[in-house]
């Protein structure tokens, strides 16, 4: 399409200019041929406007969905936060308001709880293994054996496939807090 808005503004210019210097003025039908080559021009010239309105139109279309997407992603993420933010302060409420219990106590519990959370989430991707770890349940999500698991993720085929599957069930261990998987 831009190419086409190239082309034709191209031509418009030729046609434009081509009567002024190509046409020798004594010929009888250099009239006519200017106003052809004239007429020609504007036609191209106004083709081309139109499929650079057109573009126009469709750059900002697009430009209008990306600005949606965007503000829809900004929407979630700070709904997720607001709603995070209630949940953190109703459990703290609770645990204020409950009766007999130690406020210290309870305020050093949801630190603990909180900063655990915390240290779990970015020490699982930082691990050096967690790459080999998403990569095996990439494997097991698409069905792939045990055996085929050991072999081709964990490279640890023929006399080391005992020691694979001893590493396998360790990965799964230890990123999914003792499931099986």
């Amino acid at each position: 399409m831009q190419l086409k808005m190239w082309v034709l503004s191209g031509a418009a210019l030729a046609l434009w200019l081509a009567p002024l210097t190509a046409l020798d003025k004594r010929i009888g039908w250099h009239k006519s041929m200017q106003g052809l080559s004239l007429f020609g021009a504007v036609a191209c010239a106004i083709t081309a406007g139109n499929i650079a309105r057109k573009l126009a139109e469709e750059s900002e279309i697009e430009e209008i969905k990306t600005r949606a997407i965007t503000a829809d992603v900004i929407d979630e993420i700070s709904t997720s936060a607001y709603v995070s933010q209630q949940q953190r302060q109703q459990e703290a409420e609770l645990i204020l308001t409950s009766p007999g219990v130690d406020v210290e106590a309870s305020r050093q519990a949801l630190e603990a709880i909180y900063s655990n959370d915390l240290q779990d989430t970015a020490s699982a991707s930082e691990h050096p293994d967690y790459p080999i770890y998403l990569e095996v349940c990439k494997s097991m999500e698409a069905g792939k054996s045990v055996t085929w698991i050991v072999e081709n993720v964990l490279k640890m085929g023929g006399r080391k496939f005992s020691e694979g599957k001893a590493k396998l069930q360790d990965l799964l261990n230890q990123f999914e807090g003792g499931d099986d998987g």
